[in-house]
């Protein structure tokens, strides 16, 4: 729960010109607060409230040429450079495929909007901000110095609402791994039978497990257990390989995908950092727990991934080969993956 929830929207005004320049999630995080909560408190100066309705903002993206897409959640930021293109939405679900603006949405998370204009000594900086209910960042798009600002004020009018009323609801747990042993061969029967990585889920809930948990539970020849480095060594062996992958970073409203070879890798201090143009990934390390290498058949193939959990059982992120119609790089990929050590070879 936030420490200080009884902070008035006065009380964050002020506690902010003491450090102006301190990023609003380091300043949130300090206080106790939600992003969100933070930006509601500066309506007005700078922060406009807008629709959280995906059809209607992602709409207005486009207009802007260039921008560069962020996701995250408590432990890696994805940041893509591209353009928008058009959203579609779904039942459950909305995507854009627009490479290298590639995405998912999970529409109903999406509860509150704010179009923010910051001031900073290289000039105006500019972004549309989408919260859930408690507050915490699904999806942020900012404009760069490649964008066109010349529609900012006209879209923030066209998407403007009225300021939210009522508090933030307390943030969602994190679901722990859900192992179910005496369902162990049916897991792997109808694993086996997959013919689309699509399947996954349901077939894990409809036997009363989740992700992490069939992953315990479903053993070789579907998954093995990696080292917690394996990660790091899959996305530097990328670069040093060349072989291009699909980055997979989320949360429970949203998950971006870049599809790409790693150029420049970079430890600094916790965080594993690719920062190539077009696109930068910040993976801090520490929280890493369980890593996995997944097989999941399906009509092209086996699809392998690397994929990485922290202690609580949440997703941090995935990694996938590249295959295409015109070009597979799976070999390379899974020649990639079959190296990476095992938990008991790392120990």
């Amino acid at each position: 729960m936030p420490k200080d929830i009884h902070l008035t929207a006065a009380d964050i005004r002020s506690l902010r010109t003491e450090n102006p320049n301190q990023r609003i999630r380091d300043f949130a995080t300090t206080h106790g607060l939600s992003e969100a909560a933070v930006l509601d408190a500066h309506i007005g100066e700078g922060v406009t409230p807008i629709t959280a309705d995906l059809t209607a903002a992602l709409a207005q993206v486009p207009r802007f040429g260039q921008v560069m897409a962020l996701t995250r959640n408590e432990h890696v930021v994805s940041e893509v450079h591209g353009e928008y293109g058009e959203y579609r939405a779904g039942e459950r679900a909305g995507m854009i495929l627009n490479r290298p603006i590639d995405m998912r949405y999970f529409p109903r998370h999406f509860v509150r909007g704010f179009a923010v204009e910051r001031h900073t000594d290289d000039g105006p900086r500019h972004s549309l901000q989408f919260f859930d209910a408690a507050g915490d960042a699904m999806h942020k798009v900012h404009l760069t110095a490649a964008s066109d600002a010349e529609p900012w004020a006209d879209v923030v009018e066209q998407l403007r609402v009225a300021a939210p009323v009522g508090d933030f609801e307390p943030r969602r747990a994190i679901e722990p791994a859900k192992e179910n042993h005496d369902k162990a061969n049916r897991l792997r029967e109808q694993w086996a039978a997959m013919t689309d990585t699509h399947q996954f889920l349901g077939l894990v809930d409809r036997l009363k497990m989740n992700r992490l948990g069939a992953y315990r539970v479903a053993g070789a020849p579907f998954v093995r257990q990696l080292d917690a480095g394996a990660v790091l060594t899959a996305l530097e062996q990328s670069a040093v390989q060349e072989v291009p992958v699909m980055t997979f970073v989320g949360n429970h409203g949203c998950i971006q995908i870049h599809t790409g070879t790693p150029q420049t890798t970079k430890v600094m201090g916790p965080w594993f950092n690719i920062l190539d143009p077009g696109f930068n990934l910040h993976l801090k390390t520490d929280p890493i727990a369980e890593v996995y290498a997944v097989e999941k058949p399906t009509r092209r193939g086996t699809a392998l991934s690397v994929e990485a959990f922290d202690a609580m059982g949440g997703l941090i992120l995935q990694i996938f080969g590249v295959r295409t119609r015109d070009e597979d790089f799976y070999e390379g990929w899974n020649h990639i993956v079959r190296d990476l050590p095992t938990a008991a070879e790392g120990l």
